[in-house]
């Protein structure tokens, strides 16, 4: 839409509506849900995923911490984290994902679960 202003000036409506920023913050808990998602389920006694972003321009790099049950196909479920991240923030946000890293923080077993705590007991 053009309009023509009183001084004689020509705006285009589309150009002066502005611009949609989204907070780093927000793309991160986005990818943390999304590996949330991704995940089979949160390991007993683990932590949730979570998430940091680095965002330049349009483009998103994301880091995911995540915790994994002890045996399981680690490689498939990173690759299924990374997609699932890469398509959700993509598709919600609309910044282009280049780098999606998966960090497994710790990998908890049954046999682990189930021990008794070392160290001192009081």
């Amino acid at each position: 839409m053009v309009t023509d202003l009183a001084d004689g000036a020509v705006r285009d409506g589309v150009r002066d509506r502005g611009a949609t920023t989204v907070a780093d913050r927000v793309v991160a808990k986005i990818a943390a849900q999304a590996a949330r998602e991704a995940l089979d389920a949160v390991p007993a006694g683990g932590s949730k995923p979570h998430a940091s972003v680095v965002v330049h321009r349009e483009i998103a790099r994301v880091s995911v911490s995540l915790d994994l049950d002890y045996p399981s196909d680690v490689g498939r479920q990173c690759g299924a984290v990374r997609s699932r991240v890469r398509t959700r923030v993509e598709d919600l946000v609309g910044l282009e994902v280049h780098e999606v890293d998966v960090h497994v923080e710790h990998l908890h077993s049954a046999h682990t679960r189930h021990t008794t705590p070392r160290g001192r007991l009081a």
